[in-house]
This record gives structure tokens, C-alpha cells and sequence, in this order.
């Protein structure tokens, strides 16, 4: 059996991966995907699955519809990317992720397979995954997009349903550069007679959903116009709110331990998705399934990085939001938050738009420009001038682990009620979590 430190450095130097280097691990086609899959015996038409896309959310949301699928007793699948701290967070069956003897045996035995199709990282993750998901017999599998829609190595599956949470402007140089554009690859997801899910309702591409709907015969439901939350609270950690459904009272307090205020956008599409799920009869979810889903998240399906608190004392906060949308939904939750000061751990990845990321930035604030151990990371110096440039107070580090150290400190000097927060990027918050 071959080294899992070994099966590491193939995988991360051997092939091209997007979360280390950006566009040249890009492949503009699913031919890879394909031929991969059928070298496997084409797992995925050996389960059900359910499939998301979308700029902001599909994490999140990949992770409730899994937990509560589990709660209903159904054998679960999961394959998310990017991963925080471990690859095989990306697949991942009722909680448990792979384990290393797997991934070192997959490669190992598919490696002239590999070497002559010459797949991308991601495209050798997917097909890894639903391998995983064939041999450990998953009644469903929830699979998140990698990018877009329309080209992801994931879009060779025919979902149950399909699922798409917010767009917002991210990876413009792939997906195009409006919204309308960007809307249109995500909407890449829909397949002829499969029901498809609309989270959020945004006016000015609503139309571009409808209109690949009707072409695919596919019924379209926008999960917002059905379903919304009231009564929201916070309790300690927890987001607690009540759920309707046309207007009646549909779920009751649900404590859910993810805090950040944009989860209940999430929540509606995972709620019409579970509906959609019901209506197939294949499924039985019941309405204690969801709240305990939803509720246990942390227990059946861990998620980091979703406005986490990593210390108290100094309360430090991460989230991974990081294009201009997440970026606003982070600013927004920040404003809710009582402290003195912010000092605010701050690393980005160099195909973003950073300029405009940094007008959205609060003045007021103390930031520690960092940068993570990627290539994809901009240069520290890079983000520094613009950030000079830009106005703003700040100080520079080599690395995250020591802005975050030096922005607790600073803190613990300076008051018992300053806040630190670590974001900016998905590698930033990584590397402390």
C-alpha cells in the first residue's frame, strides 16, 4: 500500500488544482469527468443524488439537506470542496469522512487510468467520491458544484432535485462578467424533468432559471415565494427562529448552530428541496427530521468556518466568505456585533477583485494583512500598498497564524471588549481553524 504522505504529494503536485494555483487548473470541459467515470464503472448512476450550485451558501446548505437526510434514516453522501484543513473533508458518508487507506488505494489502483486521461484534482476528488459513495452503498448523495455549473466534473449526475442558492459576482474570468452570464452557467445544473430549486429570488436573473427550466421541462420552485422566518433571535451561539410555510407556522425555536443571519436564506432552499425530496416518494422526511437536522448539524455533518467563534477571550470570529457577496453578508453580520474596536485578520486570493473588496472594507477597523500558505494567495506586499493606497490602518504579516496571534494580543492589551475576526478568504480562515 502506497505512503498516504506520498498519495499527498501526488495528488497536490502531480496534478492541476484550482484552490492552490488558480486558472491553469481550470478545464473548460467535462470530458475528463466522463472518461474518468467510465473507467470506474460509473459510480453515480449507482446512487440518488441531490446537486447544488451557486455563488454563496452551497456549503452550508450541502450540509443541512445532508444532516437531515441522515435524521430520516437515510444512508448519506457527501462531496463539498474546497477543503479547510484536510482533503478528505470532501468525501465524506453519515458524518465520517474517507479514510487514508482509501485514498491511497484509489490512486494507487487507478494511477494508468490517471496518467493517461491526465484529470485536474478536483476532477479526480469527484470521481473519488462517488466511488466512496458506490462501495459504502449510500441511498443519496448530496453533491456541491465546484464552479459554475454547466462545466463542473459534477454535472454528470441526474439528480432528484436540483438546487441553487444565491449568485453573486465570482470567478467572472470563467463564468462570465454579469450576472446574467454567471446565472446561466450555474442554471448549467438543470436536467430535463428534474425539479429545480431557487433560494433566494433575485429580480434581475430570475428570468434566466425560468426560462432553462421551461426548455428542460422542469417543474421550478422559488423557495422564498413559499417559505419564510420570523421571530429570529440569537441565543448564546445559535440562531434561533420560527418557519413558515404559505403564511401558517411550519416549524417551531429552531436552535441552529451556524449564527450567521445569511443561513436563513440558506435554510429556505434546503426546506423546498426537502418538500421537492417528499413529493418523489422516495423519501419520508418529517418535519421532526428537519428541526433535529437541522439542530444536529454539528454532530452529523461538522461545518467550520460559518461565523465561528474560535475564542472567547479574546472573542475571535472566522468566516469564510470572500467574493464581493460574502464579503457583504460578513460586513453586515459584523455591524451586529457590540465591541470596542475591530482588528481584522486579513488575507486574499490574487484572482478576486480585490480593489473592490477593499472599498467594502469598514474604516474604522484595525486590520493584519496577511497571507496564506498557497501560490493562489496575493502577495502580502501586493495587498499592502493597496491597502495603503486604500487609507486604512494596518500591519503586516508573513503569516496568518501570526496576524491572528498578534490581533489577539493587541486585543487583550487594548480592551476586555475588542473583536477579532479572521476572513477575507477560504485559505485565510483555513489555516486557524
Amino acid at each position: 500500500m502506497t505512503k498516504y504522505s506520498d498519495t499527498i504529494k501526488y495528488l497536490y503536485s502531480a496534478l492541476p488544482m484550482f484552490h492552490r494555483i488558480g486558472n491553469a487548473a481550470y478545464k473548460v470541459d467535462i470530458n475528463n469527468t466522463v472518461e474518468l467515470m467510465k473507467s470506474l464503472g460509473n459510480p453515480y448512476l449507482k446512487f440518488h443524488s441531490v446537486h447544488i450550485a451557486g455563488t454563496n451558501g452551497k456549503g452550508s446548505t450541502s450540509h443541512f439537506i445532508a444532516s437531515i437526510l441522515k435524521e430520516s434514516g437515510v444512508r448519506t453522501g457527501l462531496h463539498t470542496s474546497p477543503h479547510l484543513k484536510d482533503l478528505r473533508e470532501r468525501i465524506v458518508v453519515d458524518g465520517k469522512m474517507c479514510s487514508k487507506q482509501y485514498v491511497s488505494g484509489f490512486i494507487q489502483r487507478y494511477t494508468s487510468e490517471i496518467e493517461r486521461i491526465q484529470p485536474s484534482f478536483f476532477e479526480i476528488m469527484v470521481a473519488m467520491a462517488f466511488k466512496y459513495f458506490e462501495k459504502k452503498k449510500v441511498d443519496t448523495a448530496v453533491v456541491e458544484v465546484g464552479m459554475g455549473g454547466r462545466l463542473d466534473s459534477t454535472n454528470v449526475i441526474t439528480p432528484e432535485v436540483s438546487l441553487i442558492t444565491n449568485i453573486s459576482f465570482d470567478h467572472t474570468q470563467f463564468l462570465g462578467d454579469t450576472i446574467e452570464k454567471i446565472a446561466q452557467e450555474k442554471a448549467g445544473i438543470i436536467k430535463e424533468s428534474v425539479p429545480v430549486v431557487i433560494s433566494q429570488t433575485q429580480r434581475e436573473i430570475k428570468h434566466v432559471f425560468i426560462q432553462k427550466a421551461q426548455e428542460k421541462n422542469a417543474p421550478i420552485y422559488f423557495a422564498d415565494e413559499r417559505y419564510s422566518v420570523s421571530n429570529v433571535q440569537y441565543m448564546g451561539n445559535k440562531l434561533v427562529f420560527d418557519v413558515y410555510r404559505e403564511k401558517e407556522l411550519f416549524l417551531e425555536r429552531i436552535q441552529c448552530p451556524l449564527s450567521g443571519e445569511y443561513q436563513l436564506k440558506n435554510i429556505l432552499g434546503v426546506l423546498q428541496t426537502i418538500e421537492v425530496l417528499n413529493k418523489s416518494g422516495k423519501y419520508s422526511i418529517n418535519k421532526e427530521d428537519i428541526k433535529r437536522g437541522i439542530e444536529n448539524l454539528m454532530k452529523n455533518f461538522p461545518l467550520n468556518g460559518r461565523w465561528q467563534e474560535i475564542n472567547s477571550k479574546p472573542r475571535t470570529l472566522c468566516d469564510t466568505g470572500h467574493n464581493e457577496d460574502g464579503l457583504q453578508y460578513v460586513l453586515h453580520q459584523l455591524k451586529k456585533e457590540k465591541y470596542d474596536k475591530l482588528r481584522f485578520v486579513f488575507g486574499v486570493v490574487n484572482d478576486k477583485d480585490i480593489d473592490k473588496e477593499i472599498s467594502m472594507l469598514p474604516k474604522d477597523a484595525v486590520y493584519y494583512l496577511c497571507q496564506a500558505n498557497i501560490p493562489r494567495a496575493l502577495d502580502v506586499n501586493i495587498l499592502e500598498k493597496k491597502m495603503k493606497d486604500a487609507g486604512f490602518v494596518f500591519k503586516v504579516y508573513k503569516s496568518v497564524k501570526r496576524a491572528l496571534r498578534m490581533a489577539q494580543k493587541d486585543a487583550e492589551k487594548s480592551s476586555a471588549n475588542d473583536l477579532v475576526f479572521v476572513g477575507g478568504s477560504t485559505y485565510t480562515v483555513a489555516e486557524i481553524v
